[in-house]
């Protein structure tokens, strides 16, 4: 019974933080672009939220492991509520500007790292508490992740259209206060418990062992790398391909939410076949299927200028096959860390998955100043595509279907 209480509460914390963070990662963008017309500038701020989330959660691995995810989660989730806040309040000031945005948006993405990473890291305990397979657990936790995105996306066309940008980041400080809440009387005490480990070790001593782990092991190498150079393209179209698209056609801003819940709906069908029937799946076929689905092809439709019907047809079959990455991508990775590192090594491999999404805005400005919206979209997508077919080049991605067991 508590396991499941701690389930649920994980997933619901899950779909509340990420909603939170899906609106702002809409409303923030398209503040910029109503505010200086300029797609470099719209990710600049992406790269000045990106860059600081990275860093932190590559380094805040090892304070997971010795505070626990639990605490790590309520706190982060709890400040990230009062630094979200901090946007509408400089603009119902006045003193909203570029300048002013930009270490903003670096603070949101300092203490948005940890929680996440937090959140991750307490999956083993829940499974292992309820006595489920892991695959079902990150299973649930992927629809949980696709959903938020669907509110998220639904909701924030729908707040940005009423309210404006600035204040509908409200609702994103709403969401990470009731996540904390729900973190801190959802989930037991011990779920968070710090494991035992050598108390006379140094942080530096743990964040390398915690790296060793990831080096060591080909399939989480190979996975780590892969999906860096698929987030740097999915941030490149998230924050700006998709806005300057809706712009560019003569949409409103509702337009890029609508097109995100469609992505995200239908995604949610997909994670919550593979919690059904993940562990049964082959991992390699499924997971390379998916991203090719993932990324390039709406990325396409976008880019011969498709009719909206044909688009949303796209974005609802590509989300469904995209909906089965995540449960796959948790299992293996769980299956592969030790539980006393979960924490550093979750962390690391989070933060150095995302390493390049930073660059991913600032990429796509450049390109679409110089080359205009249409190229830009097409030669992501090309790109997106060769690094789609990776694992049917590298060997050491055939060992994901492998289920080793870890030592505890």
């Amino acid at each position: 019974m508590i396991g499941q209480r701690s389930f649920i509460a994980l997933a619901l914390a899950t779909v509340l933080s990420t909603s939170g963070t899906r609106l702002s990662a809409i409303a923030i963008p398209w503040l910029v672009l109503t505010m200086t017309g300029s797609p470099v500038l719209t990710g600049l701020v992406g790269f000045a939220e990106m860059l600081p989330y990275v860093l932190a959660k590559a380094l805040g691995g090892p304070l997971i492991d010795r505070i626990g995810a639990r605490r790590i989660s309520v706190w982060c989730d709890g400040l990230s509520t009062l630094a979200v806040a901090l946007v509408p309040l400089l603009f119902w000031l006045g003193l909203l500007s570029i300048w002013a945005l930009l270490p903003a948006v670096a603070l949101i993405g300092v203490l948005r790292a940890p929680a996440d990473a937090a959140k991750q890291a307490l999956v083993p305990s829940v499974a292992a508490m309820g006595k489920l397979p892991l695959e079902r657990v990150t299973g649930v936790m992927g629809a949980s992740d696709r959903l938020a995105g669907t509110l998220g996306a639904a909701g924030a066309g729908l707040l940005i259209a009423v309210l404006g940008p600035a204040p509908a980041l409200l609702a994103n400080a709403l969401a990470f206060v009731l996540s904390a809440i729900v973190v801190a009387f959802g989930i037991p005490a011990q779920h968070g418990a710090v494991p035992a480990r050598d108390r006379t070790s140094r942080y530096h001593t743990e964040l390398a062992a915690g790296w060793t782990v990831l080096s060591s092991d080909p399939v989480l190498r190979g996975l780590v790398l892969m999906i860096a150079v698929t987030n740097l393209f999915d941030q490149a179209y998230a924050i700006v391909l998709l806005p300057v698209w809706v712009q560019t056609s003569g949409l409103d801003v509702t337009w890029v939410g609508i097109f995100l819940a469609a992505f995200s709906g239908a995604s949610i069908a997909g994670a919550a076949i593979a919690a059904i029937i993940g562990h049964r799946l082959p991992r390699l076929a499924v997971y390379t299927t998916g991203f090719l689905f993932a990324g390039p092809f709406p990325m396409l439709v976008f880019a011969i200028d498709a009719p909206v019907p044909a688009i949303l047809t796209v974005l609802v079959v590509s989300g469904f096959s995209a909906g089965f990455l995540n449960p796959i991508i948790g299992a293996i990775l769980f299956e592969r860390i030790p539980s006393p590192m979960v924490g550093r090594v979750i962390a690391l491999f989070g933060a150095l998955a995302w390493s390049l999404m930073p660059f991913g805005g600032l990429y796509a400005g450049l390109v679409v100043d110089n080359f205009g919206i249409a190229i830009a979209l097409g030669a992501t997508a090309v790109l997106y595509l060769l690094a789609t077919m990776t694992p049917l080049a590298v060997p050491s991605f055939r060992q994901m279907n492998r289920r080793p067991l870890v030592p505890a």
